[in-house]
């Protein structure tokens, strides 16, 4: 069993645990999250899958989502005015953002739990968490400027 196998195994545990009905396109689009690197919006997933299921709605690939982040399976991030993304990948980690195509890699660095403490000291906040992003150029727009 791969790894990416052996994760949606989990995960359709996971679901099962919490008295969701695992549908075929709920397995679908649970799997091509897991395998994805690329952080993908809804209408992305919603594209990739339509082929093989032409009467899902983009309505069901939201509808889905929403269920995988209340039972924590996924992480939604939002990015002011454009479409959210989901990863599937919700351990501690921060992401790397191109400012050319909107690639999101993945960045593991040692959470920064000092910042939140230091933050709830000097703010008297309650501090649920935080979100760290670094921004750049990918490697494949860099080579796309050079030419």
């Amino acid at each position: 069993m791969t790894v990416s196998d052996e994760k949606l195994q989990e995960a359709i545990h996971t679901l099962k645990d919490s008295g969701v009905r695992i549908t075929p396109q709920r397995h679908a689009v649970l799997e091509f999250l897991l395998n994805s690197m690329t952080h993908p919006t809804a209408d992305e997933i919603y594209k990739a899958l339509e082929n093989k299921f032409p009467n899902m709605s983009v309505a069901t690939v939201y509808n889905n989502l929403r269920v995988f982040k209340e039972i924590g399976l996924v992480r939604e991030l939002t990015y002011g005015d454009s479409s959210s993304r989901f990863d599937c990948n919700t351990t501690d980690h921060y992401h790397v953002i191109c400012e050319s195509c909107g690639k999101i890699v993945d960045f593991h660095y040692p959470s920064l739990n000092e910042v939140e403490s230091l933050a709830e000291k000097v703010t008297e906040f309650d501090v649920s968490h935080h979100r760290m992003e670094i921004y750049g150029t990918c490697s494949h727009c860099q080579a796309s400027m050079a030419h």
